[in-house]
Formats: C-alpha cells, sequence, structure tokens
C-alpha cells in the first residue's frame, strides 16, 4: 500500500520515552484575523517516532474517491476515523486527547471527542485549502487540534478570500497545532504537494463533536 522507506526519525527523538508533555505556559498562541488563533507547541509527544510507526502498523487505512470538478477523483492521502464512542487506536492518543480536553475545554467549552486519522505516503499526497466547516465549524467558533507525526511537513494558513500572504509551518515527529476561534471559518489550511523526496507523515486531527 505504501512505502515507508524514505521516513527518517528525528535523531532528538531517538531513544526517547514516549510521553505527552505539558501544555500551559509551553503552548504559543500566535493571533489572526477575525478572530481566530493558533496555538503551536513542538514536540509534545516525545517518543513520537514509536508512536508513528504503530499507527503505520495497527491502523486500518483506506482510499477513497470523491468527487471534484465533475469527476470522481482518488483522494490523495488515506484515511480512518473514529468516532464519539469508539476506541482510539493507541493508548498514547488516549492520553493526548485527555491532557487536551483538561487545557481546552475551559475555553473550547465541550471535550474532543472525534479523531480523523489522515496518512501522507509521500510528498505527492495533499491536501487542497479548505476549512473543517462539515458541522458546526461553519457557524460556530470551534477548535482542530493536530498532531503530526513522522516526516515534518508544511501546514499552510491563509485567510478565507485572500487578502495577506499564507502562513507556513513545518510540523512533524509530535509537534501539536490548534487552529481555534473563527479559524475554520475566516481562515482555510492546506497541506500542498512537494516535489522533494519525502518520508510519511501522520496527522491525527481531534475534534468537538458534530465538527469535521
Amino acid at each position: 500500500m505504501f512505502d515507508n522507506g524514505w521516513f527518517q526519525g528525528s535523531l532528538l527523538d531517538a531513544g526517547t520515552p514516549e510521553a505527552v508533555g505539558p501544555l500551559g505556559d509551553s503552548v504559543e498562541r500566535v493571533p489572526l484575523t477575525d478572530g481566530a488563533w493558533l496555538d503551536l507547541r513542538r514536540g509534545w509527544i516525545s517518543g513520537a517516532d514509536e508512536l508513528f510507526t504503530r499507527l503505520m502498523e495497527s491502523v486500518p487505512w483506506r482510499a477513497e474517491r470523491r468527487m471534484m470538478y465533475e469527476r470522481v477523483v482518488d483522494v490523495p492521502r488515506l484515511l480512518c476515523f473514529y468516532g464519539d464512542d469508539e476506541q482510539l487506536p493507541d493508548p498514547l492518543l488516549t492520553e493526548a486527547r485527555t491532557a487536551l480536553n483538561r487545557h481546552y475545554a475551559p475555553e473550547l467549552g465541550e471535550p474532543f471527542t472525534t479523531a480523523g486519522l489522515c496518512l501522507y505516503r509521500d510528498g505527492r499526497d495533499s491536501v487542497a485549502w479548505h476549512g473543517d466547516t462539515i458541522g458546526r465549524g461553519s457557524t460556530h467558533d470551534t477548535m482542530v487540534a493536530i498532531i503530526s507525526l513522522g516526516t515534518p511537513r508544511t501546514l499552510a494558513l491563509r485567510p478565507r478570500g485572500g487578502g495577506a500572504p499564507a502562513l507556513r509551518y513545518e510540523v512533524g515527529h509530535g509537534d501539536l497545532l490548534v487552529m481555534g476561534g473563527s479559524c475554520q471559518r475566516t481562515w482555510e489550511h492546506a497541506v500542498p504537494k512537494s516535489a522533494r523526496p519525502l518520508g510519511p507523515r501522520i496527522s491525527v486531527q481531534f475534534r468537538p463533536r458534530g465538527v469535521r
């Protein structure tokens, strides 16, 4: 299905025990426009390369096809979704979700309940510009918390409708990036294709109930 031969683990991660790190003051908040904001916590999951390897092997990845531009095309990444009552595929992800809820629930007003996993097999896999506006994200402020595992990839953000240059963040090896406030309605995000030979990356997206 895919070849992980290009994957290079982080030298900083080698031999590091797996653990979910603290949040609190270690989180950097970046105010955006129109009530949107972004939180970034580098290296939140230590020993993240071990988690990446387990998820590569244990998650039932599937390919999808979708209608786009009046024709059915392959989705350029592999997917797996865990709903409100489904057990997550690794105990460390359950621990991570618990820590996220402890930190963000007072501001969010509800817990993260679902987890969407995406596997970007190489630089040809991508996701186009979009906001998570299926469900309540189209009308209400919300949060999407993303843990990036494996090879770092660019996550780009830009204001919906243009008017400002895109922001670009290289995330991988256990980094946490949280989009909050009006971000899903007023900004768009993407993982662009890359012509460089890149190894695989897994994105774990935690969302509240009713947000996709």
